[in-house]
C-alpha cells in the first residue's frame, strides 16, 4: 500500500482527509504544520505529500521549500491544497517545487486522482530506472567491487534494485516487511545512500546488475 503524508493545521479537515484516504487504500500520516510534516518525513519517508499553505510555525511553501532542499526530499510527488487560490500563488507553488496545486474547497474524487496520476508517474520514473539497468551494455573486465554487506542484507540489495516493494520482498525471501525495511536501512547506511531511488542509481552506475541478468548469462 502507498503511504501519503497530510500535512494541515485545519484539524476537522486532516482526520476526514485521512479517513477518506484510508478507505481508499491508502496508509496516512498526518501532521498539523510543516516543522511537524518535516519531522514524520524524516521518520518515515512517504511515497507522496499532501500539503496546505497557510500552517502555523511553518507554511506550506517554507515547508516545500525545505523538503526539496533535502536528497531524500527531491523526488517525492508533494501536491498543494489550499484556499489560496490566486494564480500567483499556484505558480508560487509550482516555482518551489510542487507538482500539483488544487485549491479548497475541493472534490476528495479529484484528490485522489492527482495522486493516482502522481503515483504512476513516479511508479513509470522507478520503472524506467530499472529497464536502463536492465538493457545496459556497459561492461567492465573485472567485477563490480564487493557489497560491504552481510549475506541478508545483500539478498534485499539485490531484490530492491528490481524494483520490488518490502511486502513483494518479504514474500519472496520469506521474511516480514519489517525486517526488510531494517536490512535497506543499513543497506543506505553503510553505502551511504539515503533512499531506495539513490540505491537503484548507485547499483546502475556501478555495474551491479539483477541476478535474474547473471542467471541468464550463465
Amino acid at each position: 500500500m502507498k503511504r501519503i503524508l497530510v500535512v494541515d493545521d485545519d484539524t476537522t479537515l486532516r482526520i476526514a482527509l485521512t479517513r477518506y484516504l484510508q478507505n481508499r487504500g491508502y496508509v496516512v500520516q498526518d501532521a498539523g504544520s510543516g516543522v511537524e510534516g518535516l519531522s514524520a518525513f524524516e521518520q518515515s519517508s512517504p511515497d507522496l505529500v499532501v500539503s496546505d499553505v497557510m500552517m502555523p510555525e511553518m507554511d506550506g511553501f517554507e515547508f516545500c521549500r525545505r523538503l526539496r532542499a533535502m536528497r531524500s526530499g527531491q523526488l517525492v510527488p508533494f501536491i498543494f491544497l489550499s484556499s489560496r487560490g490566486e494564480v500567483e500563488d499556484r505558480i508560487q507553488g509550482h516555482d518551489i517545487g510542487a507538482d500539483d496545486y488544487l485549491i479548497k474547497p475541493f472534490e476528495p474524487r479529484e484528490l485522489v486522482a492527482k495522486i493516482e496520476a502522481q503515483l504512476e508517474r513516479s511508479r513509470r520514473t522507478h520503472a524506467e530506472i530499472i529497464r536502463l539497468i536492465q538493457q545496459s551494455n556497459v561492461t567492465t573486465e573485472a567485477s563490480p567491487t564487493p557489497l560491504p554487506l552481510t549475506p541478508a542484507e545483500e539478498k534485499v540489495f539485490w531484490e530492491v534494485i528490481q524494483g520490488y516493494t518490502n511486502k513483494q520482498i518479504g514474500d519472496r525471501l520469506f521474511v516480514s516487511p519489517r525486517t526488510v525495511q531494517t536490512h535497506l536501512s543499513n543497506i543506505l547506511s553503510k553505502l551511504q545512500l539515503e533512499n531506495r531511488s539513490q540505491l537503484v542509481r548507485f547499483a546502475f552506475e556501478r555495474g551491479y546488475h539483477p541476478r535474474t541478468e547473471a542467471k541468464e548469462a550463465e
